[in-house]
């Protein structure tokens, strides 16, 4: 640096654009980097002026700024301002006052030349074998454009780089050993033979320390049973790299040649689970085949969702904001964050133009994995070895693989930001800026262990990089540091476990899986009732006993789906997200989706049976909330992101914790409760929630006064004053009865009737008039939506609960709106928020206030209930219908309905958040 800056602390600009500009600037350092070897060309060094800029940006914008502030520059306009900066930049003074940056790049020019030097004497002592293995031995003619950069540097500054012939044939170069693509090879074609699914992987040229690989060009299919081929053998490719571990397998790492799918980067076989997690469903997901990252893996962000599976890579959707430019160019440019769009990917099918999506041919990629499950599974023995023989797998152990124990996104994220001006003037700001990494390895004693060596990384300007050796539970450092007995346990050691456990119920759970993450993809979601059923259904009889076998037959299924261990049970469910985007986790404590929603139905069950099965599993199910709610009140921050709703929020969690503790007969759960009731408070004193019934205070209110009610806690009645006086002041948006102005009126006059408030009686019946005139447009819709959250269903619940009102059922014509829902065919979709049991729940309360018209309705729809499950089986409200255990969309719902309509004496109603205690005790309770 001293020496680039010494003869030469200017640069002329020759004009272009902001970026053409700051390397101009910076020219005098890459002048200095190219004099090393005279093989760095020009190409070499305007990629390399490409790169300091972009490290040296937001300082010299700042510094830009602070000159025009001053009155310093020179020019007429903006752009002959900026340009006049662009001139005279004085790198001696730059680096003087902020000497972190005169280091960063310093070392970037050094690395640079060092990495493409090291390709280049690579190359020259390789090309022969390259033509005859890659090129089919036919001269391509000079190297015309080494583009590097193609992935993540590691290493000091070395990436993936692909080489482009005259020709225009291309070959790409792999700065590390490839011996683990060279061993996959063999074994994919192992298992080729044993299915006959035609894959292919990239042929190779393998060195001790690098390697090459053929370049895979994206090509379209002829038609759509290409397609369905291409996703056939992606199905197969999946349960093998299920079996082997297999990671990181995104949408960057696949390309769709034609047919076939092709992975152009295995590095991370056998990789090892470090997450020593107590919670066994995501424990389960961890080693499923959701973590190949093939299927869907949604990333979500303010400006939307972004799919990063191997089968996503929307072009059109952001996750996340990234760095951009205001007035780029001028003397006012400045730093702003916008939508950052996703590189450009090959990973998909194309036929006639248009990318094909996975979930079209979802059948085709099942039949594929079952295809490649079933082939391991049947020849194991092959892969494991036996009689002494060692398998094909042993030939793995002692290959070098990829452990990434974060996401790489982090790390990017991490250099990006340390770059910002006030971590450049000093080595210790800029450690500062990274020691994020610490706090992120607060609980995990694998990632605390390699915390200092993902800093030295940084400060070299890499994306750390780790390995091991699937025998092996050490890891190795990128500079070759041997870190000993770090992981829990081998690569090569959960894979025999798992090839050796192949069965038919782990296919079954991974086939679900697929179809589950599939179901996932970003698409908009709608909360309305969905068609009815095809054909014309046979109805049950609607007794009890037989509402009560079929609502055990649903525990069982939900039972089936749990993941156990350790006095603990959870499930991996679909779950709304933000209420726009679905997604594959392991159940979090939410009434709405989560393992408290599915202890109630399973403990409401437990009541109604004497079946211990179902109390054990509902009282395993809560264990993990004790901690939960010690992690909130220690830091409120959490669980103000929960808010208070009585769906999604501190207002379900209590809810169901009041009903669990009589269900269960447990004090430890009211012990619990008052836990969460304290931790529901403070959220109240800081939060600003909605206030709609599923997230925000409609739903709190509701649910506190059932807890009063249900455990006689008196601390529930200050939260419920103060979530009806909040809503005084709310403005609801919308209409419908989980997020509009149903909702709203209906706790509000619930509230009212409770403690003789005429002021909240006021406020609830001027928003339930606001969604009654929407009701009447909406009785005159031919097709109108008859769902509890948003439509008819939920707004006859709204004004039935209030009889006697101002704003009674009579104005609502309520014949008309039973009449609407009695002639509603099926649906087909059963679940409590948008299906039909959801819609049953409005006839079940008419019902018990003794309406004909009503009772009657209900006991013809219960019978048709009974038959669609007979006929059809139980359809969530999921996308595709994907059964998951959840309350309002999922299994436990339906379960929970079905009792509902046996029971309704005894079992409340969940989405009215109610309680079996009468409204004397309710409303004594409440004053």
């Amino acid at each position: 640096m001293e020496r680039a800056t010494a003869t030469a602390a200017r640069a002329d600009f020759p004009g272009g654009d902001w970026a053409g500009a700051f390397a101009s600037a910076l020219h005098p350092l890459v002048r200095e980097a190219v004099r090393r070897d005279p093989r760095l060309d020009d190409a070499f060094a305007r990629d390399l002026g490409a790169r300091l800029a972009r490290v040296a940006a937001r300082t010299l914008v700042l510094e830009l700024n602070l000159e025009r502030v001053a009155g310093r520059l020179s020019g007429d306009t903006p752009q002959a301002r900026f340009a006049d900066f662009a001139r005279t930049v004085d790198l001696r003074a730059l680096f003087a006052k902020y000497p972190v940056l005169a280091r960063l790049l310093g070392q970037t020019c050094l690395q640079a030349v060092a990495a493409h030097v090291e390709l280049l004497d690579r190359f020259a002592r390789d090309r022969r074998e390259i033509v005859r293995a890659l090129l089919g031995g036919r001269d391509p003619g000079p190297v015309a454009r080494v583009e590097t950069g193609r992935g993540d540097p590691h290493a000091r500054g070395r990436s993936v780089a692909v080489l482009t012939f005259a020709d225009g044939r291309r070959v790409v170069y792999k700065p590390r050993p490839i011996a683990l693509h060279v061993a996959f090879a063999d074994l994919l074609a192992w298992f080729d033979g044993h299915t006959d699914l035609g894959l292919r992987v990239p042929r190779a040229v393998a060195r001790p320390t690098h390697g090459w690989l053929e370049f895979v060009e994206h090509a379209a299919c002829a038609d759509e049973a290409g397609v369905g081929r291409f996703y056939h053998r992606l199905g197969g490719l999946i349960a093998l790299l299920y079996a082997v571990d297999g990671t990181d397998m995104h949408y960057e790492n696949l390309v769709a040649a034609g047919d076939r799918p092709v992975l152009v980067d295995v590095e991370t076989l056998f990789h090892p689970t470090a997450d020593t997690t107590a919670d066994p469903a995501a424990r389960a997901l961890a080693r499923s085949v959701h973590r190949t990252a093939v299927l869907p893996s949604v990333l979500l962000g303010e400006h939307g969702a972004l799919d990063v599976g191997g089968t996503g890579g929307d072009r059109e959707r952001y996750a996340a904001d990234g760095v951009a430019w205001l007035h780029p160019g001028t003397d006012r440019m400045r730093l702003v964050r916008r939508p950052a769009p996703a590189p450009t990917a090959h990973n998909r099918p194309v036929v006639d133009g248009e990318e094909a999506e996975a979930a079209d041919y979802r059948d085709a990629l099942l039949a594929g994995f079952r295809i490649g499950y079933d082939a391991l599974a049947d020849h194991r023995a092959e892969l494991l070895g036996s009689g002494g023989e060692a398998g094909l797998l042993a030939r793995f152990a002692d290959l070098p693989v990829r452990f990434v124990p974060r996401m790489t996104q982090l790390y990017a994220t991490l250099l990006d930001e340390s770059t910002h001006p006030d971590a450049l003037r000093g080595a210790d700001a800029r450690d500062d800026a990274l020691d994020v990494l610490w706090d992120d390895s607060a609980d995990q004693e694998v990632l605390r262990a390699l915390v200092p060596h993902e800093l030295a990384d940084l400060w070299a300007g890499d994306v750390p990089l780790f390995t091991t050796r699937p025998g092996s539970r050490d890891v190795w450092t990128s500079t070759g540091q041997r870190l000993p007995g770090l992981l829990p346990v081998s690569g090569l050691a959960a894979v025999t476990a798992k090839v050796a456990a192949l069965d038919e119920v782990d296919r079954h759970d991974q086939q679900w899986l697929i179809s589950a993450t599939l179901a996932s993809r970003p698409r908009p979601v709608e909360h309305r009732t969905g068609p009815g059923l095809p054909a014309p259904v046979e109805p049950g009889i609607p007794d009890q006993q037989r509402l009560l076998v079929a609502a055990c037959g649903i525990a069982d299924q939900v039972l089936a789906q749990a993941a156990a261990d350790d006095g603990r049970v959870n499930w991996v469910g679909l779950e709304l997200v933000d209420d726009r985007y679905w997604a594959v986790s392991a159940m979090g404590a939410g009434l709405s989706n989560g393992y408290t929603g599915v202890a109630l139905f399973l403990a409401q069950l437990g009541a109604l049976t004497g079946a211990a099965r179902y109390t054990g599993f509902a009282r395993d199910a809560l264990a993990p909330l004790p901690g939960l709610l010690a992690a909130f009140a220690e830091d409120p921050e959490r669980a103000v992101a929960v808010g208070s709703g009585g769906m999604h929020g501190l207002g379900g969690v209590c809810y169901a914790l009041a009903r669990l503790a009589n269900l269960l007969d447990d004090p430890d759960i009211t012990d619990w409760l008052r836990t969460a009731l304290a931790v529901a408070a403070t959220v109240e004193r800081v939060g600003e929630d909605p206030a709609n019934l599923v997230e925000g205070w409609a739903g709190g209110l509701a649910a506190m006064l059932s807890v009063r009610a249900e455990s006689g806690l008196p601390e529930a009645a200050p939260l419920a004053r103060a979530y009806a006086d909040r809503l005084l002041a709310a403005s609801p948006g919308g209409d419908g009865f989980a997020r509009g102005r149903a909702g709203v009126g209906w706790a509000l006059l619930r509230y009212a009737r409770a403690t003789g408030d005429q002021r909240h009686g006021v406020a609830g019946r001027a928003n339930l008039r606001a969604d009654h005139a929407l009701r009447q447009r909406l009785l005159d819709v031919t097709e109108a939506d008859h769902s509890w959250c948003s439509g008819l269903s939920g707004a006859v619940l709204a004004h039935a609960a209030h009889p006697g009102q101002p704003v009674d059922t009579h104005t609502l014509h309520l014949d008309r709106c039973l009449n609407a829902l009695a002639v509603h065919e099926p649906l087909r979709d059963l679940s409590l928020c948008h299906g039909e049991l959801g819609v049953l729940e409005s006839l079940t309360s008419l019902a018990e206030q003794g309406h004909a018209l009503a009772a009657a309705t209900r006991t013809r729809r219960a019978g048709l209930v009974l038959g669609v499950l007979d006929q059809y089986g139980a359809h969530c409200g999921t996308p595709g219908g994907v059964p998951s255990a959840g309350l309002l969309t999922g299994l436990s719902g339906i379960g929970y309905g079905l009792l509902r309509l046996g029971f309704p004496d005894r079992v409340p109603s969940v989405l009215l958040l109610d309680t079996l205690r009468n409204t004397h005790t309710t409303e004594e309770n409440t004053r």
